[in-house]
């Protein structure tokens, strides 16, 4: 896999999951989108590497919400750094991502027992002492970001109340988060089982038509680039 137009997607496999962070890379200095699951720092770097990108470029990481297969391999990348790393997230998902608060789909306190009893012990324990970090930066809906001649944020609630995504208007490329998954090359709608307010989650799909969009890279299911506007556009007419 090679970086083009500035953007390379970091494919990321645990078990039989596969996970899609985003790489912004203009030459001199990379931006991470979302960061996979904890323990996944080797991946990221053996991919980084493979495309081109030495990781001592990594100046930031940007966090398109608070869960934790997006923020878990954060703070293990900022102890490998040698410098500082920035962290970008929107404000409402702040106090999630520095542990002020509870992860909202990870609070043993608000799960059922049965619920809790049939996680995993592994995810208990990541429940239990979720990874934290610092968020330098707070964004808001509309701002624009001075990375790959500039990157708009939108805002995306419904997935979680600070859920964001984000616009390249040079490569008319369109990173979502959570916020849609793509299913062998169909976008689809963000998934109910993981979206705790699915009304404000299918009315933020309404924000993307404003943008001129070829490309749309999703977390989970990677790139979708085939008619992706029409796509959109029936999502927003069937919900």
């Amino acid at each position: 896999m090679k970086i083009e137009n500035g953007l390379a997607v970091l494919k990321l496999k645990i078990q039989e999951f596969e996970l899609n962070p985003t790489l912004l890379w203009d030459g001199k200095k990379a931006i991470l989108v979302d960061t996979g699951m904890p323990g996944q720092l080797e991946a990221i770097c053996d991919t980084m590497i493979g495309i081109g990108v030495p990781f001592e470029q990594l100046q930031a990481v940007i966090l398109t919400h608070q869960d934790i297969d997006h923020i878990g391999s954060l703070p293990e990348l900022q102890q490998k750094a040698d410098h500082f790393i920035e962290v970008y997230a929107h404000e409402l998902d702040k106090p999630y991502i520095e542990g002020q608060l509870p992860l909202i789909k990870g609070d043993p306190n608000k799960m059922s027992e049965e619920k809790w009893a049939a996680l995993p012990d592994v995810v208990q324990a990541l429940y239990k002492n979720p990874p934290t970090a610092k968020v330098n930066w707070t964004l808001e809906d509309g701002q624009r970001l001075p990375f790959l001649e500039g990157i708009e944020v939108i805002h995306t609630p419904g997935h979680t109340p600070g859920h964001i995504s984000l616009y390249s208007e040079k490569y008319k490329t369109l990173i979502v988060g959570d916020a849609m998954v793509c299913v062998d090359g169909n976008l689809k709608g963000p998934v109910s089982h993981t979206t705790p307010d699915m009304k404000k989650a299918t009315e933020s799909l309404r924000r993307f038509l404003e943008f001129d969009i070829e490309t749309v890279i999703c977390y989970h299911g990677g790139i979708c680039n085939s008619n992706v506007k029409e796509q959109i556009e029936r999502l927003v007419e069937d919900r």
